[in-house]
């Protein structure tokens, strides 16, 4: 019996946290995972791990995760060779876009891409070949309106100032609970003790959320907001600190802040007041104690993105740190310089080069928002989406009426999922094509450096050895890539290996072989516990991709949608609305095949404020039905004094009990999804992200 201390960095989450993972191996048993703990030597994360990193483990020896190639033949799953399955997407793909145009192939690329490094600089090798418009993914349920607003003020949409979470005096939080998220956009390991140590120093943690979350419990303050009024109390804040002088000079190059303070005159805290559900006194304080405040920075995170103001919103987050002298400082929001760069290293990208076929949504980086998927598969002409390829997704369940996407998913063609399970979006697949486990990859986060609250580097290598006949996911894009290129006649440039990829990344970056530091892939292996590259520091100014190299405060799309935002009007006095939450041990989906994340307290159900249900004649516990524009759920219902009167809360990623999923424990958990409720016709305008906070329902007995 051989045992052996492994480390490095958990994927699951954003946080990156360290972990030491002990392996044993048994002659004749093969190498087991003994042990997962949190590392006391990865200085980022000191140590501290959430449940979800212990779970590795059970992904790992998850009888239901797919280990080989699966072929749907009728109601039946059989195994096929990786040759045969890679000339049959190709055979198939090729064909129907022959009959069809380029853009009779669409994609979907979930969440879990962006954690997998592999996924990351090999996926387009392959999906690029297709030169489809019609390109999908989870940002638009997500975090678009971040990117559409740093594209639209600093040139480019990875450029996201991150909170100085380690040297503010007064952190507000806006739509974001990193108690629960462990950090999302602000890649910060061990958030609470962060937290904490801002009100340890004499500062100042307020948290804004139509729930008292488990980041406003451990606040100095929460205040109440009406579901998709965040817009309405930003602006009431930015309007006060106009009017009452509250303003800092800022030592960025900036264009447009007169333009802004003209905009947003008339929003004042008295008129946003009843948008918003915040008394005009206590929007007016917020901004006062704001702008004392020594160092201070405000932070939106999905709860803002996610509603019909979403690029608002964050747009007003960036003027409130910018006109307060808080952007680009120590303490406030300040921009990372990662090892790898993904600024420095490529373009600003782009918005509204074209639209989509059906609503006419706009693309952002090559994409178009996923709420217009369903519809391009169903409207019938010429354009229509015949085929479809998943990659670690799962949006049935992750984005809007997924009711009416299980039907679009149903008419496909053809359909391949590059995915781990057979679960409620890859029943449909034609072909499911599983790669390799997290432990039997190697790992470099390409993308949560650059929203990390400390500039840090490492790279992960592989625990478990890479099983007989199993393929990398970049190995599994190459494939792909290779059987299209040889069906279509397509030129394909040579692959390279993804550490190839990072090596020249690092050796190029600002810390390469230019610098003191000499980064590069060995120093790297040579450091198994990371590096800390320093804190962060001002460094916008030169960092900035505008055309004229300035901060652009007041973009013309963004001014143009004050319009429809003027027209708001108060929702009814006996109106819900739903929003969702998060939960430690879950993340969306993909989290609930594994006991010892589904154990203890159910947290699937609807909460409810105890004078909301007296007011319907239900009672605590009951089974409830809830009922939107686009469809109906029953689900059980539970009186919480931590929800704003008018407002509901139901967790997204349940309701697997569906036909055809194989994933045993998810299938055996109650509750339903969110997003049979969500409407896929509800989103923010300006950028085409979904809005699934805010949705009106009713609630009554089942």
């Amino acid at each position: 019996m051989t045992k052996t201390l492994h480390h490095r960095a958990c994927h699951l989450c954003e946080a990156i946290c360290g972990l030491t993972i002990e392996t044993t191996e048994v002659e004749g048993s093969g190498v087991q995972i003994t042990s997962i703990k949190g590392d006391p030597q990865d200085s980022f994360s000191r140590g501290h791990i959430c449940p979800k990193a212990v779970a590795l483990q059970d992904i790992q020896n998850d009888p239901d995760r797919l280990r080989q190639p699966m072929q749907r033949v009728g109601s039946e799953w059989q195994p096929i060779e990786w040759e045969d399955a890679f000339s049959l997407v190709a055979e198939r793909l090729a064909a129907i876009q022959e009959r069809h145009g380029q853009n009779a192939v669409a994609v979907y690329q979930g969440n879990p891409s962006v954690h997998n490094y592999g996924l990351m600089t090999h996926s387009n090798y392959f999906l690029g070949l297709l030169k489809t418009r019609n390109r999908f993914s989870a940002t638009s349920v997500d975090q678009l309106p971040h990117h559409l607003t740093s594209h639209l003020m600093y040139g480019h949409g990875l450029l996201l100032p991150i909170p100085d979470i380690d040297h503010t005096d007064f952190m507000l939080i806006l739509g974001g609970n990193p108690l629960a998220s462990n950090g999302s956009i602000m890649t910060v390991p061990d958030v609470e003790k962060r937290l904490k140590a801002i009100q340890a120093r004499g500062g100042k943690v307020v948290v804004v959320d139509p729930r008292r979350s488990e980041t406003a419990a451990i606040a100095d303050q929460h205040l109440f907001v009406r579901p998709g009024g965040d817009a309405a109390l930003l602006f009431g804040l930015l309007n006060t600190l106009f009017a009452e002088g509250l303003t800092r000079d800022s030592h960025l190059p900036v264009d447009g802040l007169d333009e802004v303070r003209k905009a947003i005159a008339g929003f004042t805290a008295e008129a946003m007041s009843p948008l918003c559900a915040v008394p005009a006194e206590q929007i007016r304080q917020l901004a006062r104690d704001f702008a004392a405040a020594p160092t201070a920075v405000c932070y939106g995170r999905m709860g803002v993105s996610t509603q019909a103001f979403g690029t608002l919103c964050h747009w007003l987050v960036q003027l409130i740190n910018l006109v307060t002298g808080n952007l680009d400082r120590v303490g406030g929001a300040l921009c990372t310089e990662p090892a790898v760069d993904l600024v420095a290293s490529t373009s600003g990208g782009h918005f509204n080069l074209w639209r989509s076929r059906v609503s006419g949504r706009p693309e952002y980086g090559g994409e178009l928002p996923v709420s217009a998927l369903a519809e391009e598969m169903l409207t019938e002409g010429e354009g229509q989406v015949r085929a479809l390829i998943t990659v670690a997704g799962n949006p049935v369940l992750s984005t809007p009426n997924g009711r009416q996407l299980e039907q679009a998913l149903d008419g496909l063609e053809f359909m391949v999922s590059v995915d781990l399970y057979i679960n409620e979006t890859t029943r449909y697949a034609d072909l499911i094509l599983p790669s390799t486990s997290a432990l039997e990859n190697d790992h470099y986060d390409t993308t949560f450096n650059m929203f990390a609250v400390r500039n840090v580097t490492r790279f992960n290598r592989a625990i478990l050895a890479k099983p007989q006949g199993a393929l990398h996911d970049w190995e599994i894009f190459v494939g792909l890539a290779e059987a299209f290129a040889a069906k279509t006649g397509k030129a394909l440039k040579p692959a390279i290996a993804p550490a190839q990829m990072i090596d020249r990344g690092l050796r190029m970056g600002l810390y390469g072989d230019a610098s003191g530091h000499k980064l590069s892939l060995a120093t790297l292996f040579d450091h198994p516990h990371g590096i800390d590259l320093g804190a962060l520091k001002p460094n916008l100014t030169p960092r900035l991709k505008t055309a004229n190299q300035r901060v652009q405060a007041a973009p013309v799309e963004i001014l143009a949608d004050l319009a429809r935002f003027a027209a708001l009007q108060a929702p009814a006095a006996d109106e819900l609305l739903m929003i969702g939450r998060r939960h430690v041990r879950s993340n969306n989906s993909w989290m609930h095949n594994y006991h010892r994340l589904v154990k203890g307290k159910p947290r699937h159900q609807l909460l409810m404020h105890p004078d909301d249900l007296a007011s319907r004649g239900l009672s605590d516990g009951q089974r409830v039905r809830v009922s939107s524009r686009v469809g109906v759920i029953e689900v059980e219902v539970v009186a919480s004094l931590d929800m704003m009167k008018g407002v509901v809360s139901l967790p997204h990623g349940w309701g697997h009990a569906r036909p055809g999923v194989q994933m045993t424990i998810a299938s055996g958990q109650p509750g339903s999804s969110a997003n049979d409720l969500t409407d896929e016709c509800q989103l923010d305008e300006l950028s085409g992200n979904a809005a699934l906070n805010g949705v009106p329902v009713t609630v009554a007995a089942a």
